[in-house]
């Protein structure tokens, strides 16, 4: 059965918008997921549906109908999953590379969602099951996933604004400057919509920077990397786009620039061992979205990160 909840507007809210109000008067719901029910018809303001940009008036009656949820079309799946942390609120995962984060055309399963609905049997925000961000398909390391409607709330907040720290670690090919920052425009490739450049002229921006943490002569690097903006494919991009792609990078150079090399190349076989784009999402740090206190999960180097780096090293 559906729920319903009443509520009166209060002085306080004189003037909000309908959505926006809502999401106060009802915090364990996300401003999305009210706009989501407007949309639907399940919002009344005095017995009449209403529009997410109405204005209130103090006094008005609200009515909310949350439906009970429906099949979501996706199966839960018994995969695994390495996890960092769990406690009452959120989920931290260590994703493995290879796994897709969300269902698509042409990966309807096996993926993170899959393995969610198996280990929490659904979640808030409907299929999102609480992910307030992705991790591309060979993109390993730290991922988080929200278990209530306010955790949702707060770390896509904390996500939005920025206070977020993300840290990756990079393999990529030549001499990586020590230190470095790169703040472009950024957008869909003009001729290549599965791709993204931070060439010409685009209305988002993206600001990427980097410490070398470990040399292989002038071959290759391992950097860290820190995400100040969270754009599609961006540590990639930005790496190739200033010559130094990472490892096994079909889509960005990094698998081209290793078919030139010798046979024999330590580049060149520790790309084959890595197997995939040498990107790991190291360190995720924010505020608790009930405490607040600020805590920090690392991912540990994967395999196959490990078995590149002992041949760079000459092991």
């Amino acid at each position: 059965m559906a729920e319903v909840r009443h509520f009166v507007a209060p002085a306080g809210l004189e003037g909000a918008r309908l959505d926006v109000a809502l999401t106060r008067l009802a915090p364990d719901l996300t401003r999305a997921r009210v706009q989501r029910l407007v949309a639907e018809g399940r919002v009344r303001l005095d017995g009449r549906a209403a529009k997410a940009a109405a204005r209130l008036r103090p006094g008005q009656a609200l009515e909310l109908e949350l439906p009970d949820p429906g099949p979501s079309g996706l199966v839960a799946q018994d995969l695994p999953l390495r996890v960092l942390h769990e406690d009452a609120d959120l989920l931290v995962l260590d994703k493995a590379a290879g796994m897709v984060v969300h269902p698509a055309r042409g990966t309807p399963h096996s993926t993170v969602v899959n393995a969610l609905l198996h280990r929490l049997g659904g979640g808030p925000g409907g299929e999102r099951l609480g992910l307030v961000h992705r991790l591309d398909k060979e993109t390993s390391g730290c991922l988080v996933v929200a278990k209530r409607e306010t955790a949702l709330a707060a770390l896509q907040r904390a996500f939005q604004a920025r206070e977020v720290e993300k840290v990756y670690l990079a393999l990529c090919h030549g001499r990586l400057a020590a230190a470095g920052r790169l703040d472009t425009p950024y957008g869909r490739h003009a001729r290549d919509r599965t791709r993204f450049t931070s060439r010409g002229a685009h209305a988002r921006r993206a600001l990427t920077e980097w410490t070398v943490r470990e040399r292989f002569g002038d071959a290759a690097a391992l950097a860290e990397v820190r995400l100040h903006t969270g754009r599609t494919h961006q540590i990639r991009v930005h790496l190739a786009e200033a010559g130094h792609p990472l490892l096994h990078d079909a889509a960005y150079g990094g698998t081209r620039r290793e078919a030139r090399l010798p046979e024999e190349s330590p580049v060149r076989r520790a790309a084959e061992a890595l197997g995939r784009q040498g990107l790991h999402a190291w360190r995720l740090a924010f505020d608790h979205p009930r405490t607040g206190r600020r805590v920090a999960f690392e991912a540990p180097l994967p395999a196959d990160l490990e078995a590149a780096l002992a041949i760079l090293r000459g092991r």
